[in-house]
């Protein structure tokens, strides 16, 4: 008996999860249908998760939460770095492998739960009590990237960086500049709450099964630099989500119909910004929104 067991963890030591052969005997062991809906698509090429946790600040006197660890690919790569990791897994038909995956590790607690529904201060002050350090790290399956991504940086926490593996189309709105072509509503978003940085692309050839889109990975570090200069925080995030709602507007309607407010009193405020009435929402820098909030916010609120 206890040389099987010795057998067994041996094999599992060797076991290489971004080997599309084993990921599928995995699968079929548990009897596990991959869900489109979940988003679910395992990475196959390994050199992307260790330069994911080599770029992630991951260290050995960080703890981190993983979301979505899978099979446990990146999971076992953050153990091997990080001192401690909370994967956090909805889909409780994968629990069974990621326990038989990662059962060589010591350092991985795995809870079946709802990342959008969890409470990640209570997670953190149970599981990371006295850590100087605490990451976030993920392969987001795209339909709740945003959710997601504005969950763990709204909530305030006391995280140093979030590192997370998007579609490449999201990935680069969000590290667009403020006030760029590419830019939208949630790239003023994550800025308010962090810097956000563009580490490297991920082919769609690196997955299985193989996604109609590349991906890229991102570096989010929180700061609080906007959140001293914005007086009104829920009417800045009002004033940008009408500007991008009409993103073909120039911002004199677009802010006219998200706020209803009259236009002869924007055209005022616009031509007191020394703002053009003609601009579209994309034209706008960070520093202009938090001004343009400030006087709607005397001027109508």
């Amino acid at each position: 008996m206890l040389f099987q067991i010795l057998k067994n963890a041996k094999r599992l030591k060797t076991m290489d999860l971004s080997n599309i052969n084993t990921i599928k005997k995995i699968l079929k062991k548990y009897d596990f249908k991959l869900s489109h809906t979940l988003g679910q698509n395992f990475i196959i090429d390994p050199e992307v998760c260790p330069q994911i946790v080599q770029q992630s600040g991951a260290d050995k006197e960080t703890g981190v939460i993983e979301i979505g660890p899978g099979i446990g690919v990146l999971t076992k790569e953050l153990a091997k770095i990080e001192k401690i990791v909370v994967a956090i897994e909805l889909d409780s038909k994968l629990i069974p492998g990621l326990k038989e995956t990662l059962v060589d590790f010591a350092n991985i607690q795995i809870l079946n739960e709802d990342i959008l529904k969890a409470d990640l201060e209570k997670l953190i002050n149970t599981h990371f009590s006295g850590f100087k350090k605490i990451t976030i790290c993920a392969n987001l399956p795209y339909y709740i990237t945003t959710p997601v991504i504005m969950k763990c940086l709204e909530k305030n926490l006391d995280i140093k960086a979030i590192t997370f593996m998007i579609q490449k189309e999201v990935a680069e709105r969000i590290c667009a500049e403020v006030g760029s072509r590419k830019s939208g509503s949630i790239t003023v978003a994550v800025n308010y709450y962090s810097q956000p940085e563009f580490l490297f692309e991920v082919k769609k050839e690196s997955f299985f099964p193989s996604p109609k889109v590349d991906s890229a990975v991102i570096k989010l570090t929180p700061h609080d630099k906007y959140k001293k200069q914005v007086k009104n925080k829920k009417l800045f995030f009002r004033v940008v989500n009408a500007a991008f709602a009409q993103r073909r507007k120039n911002i004199l309607n677009s802010l006219s119909a998200g706020l209803c407010v009259g236009k002869d009193p924007l055209k005022k405020i616009l031509l007191d910004l020394n703002l053009d009435k003609n601009l579209r929402a994309e034209n706008l820098t960070m520093e202009q929104f938090i001004s343009l909030t400030d006087i709607l916010d005397i001027s109508f609120f």
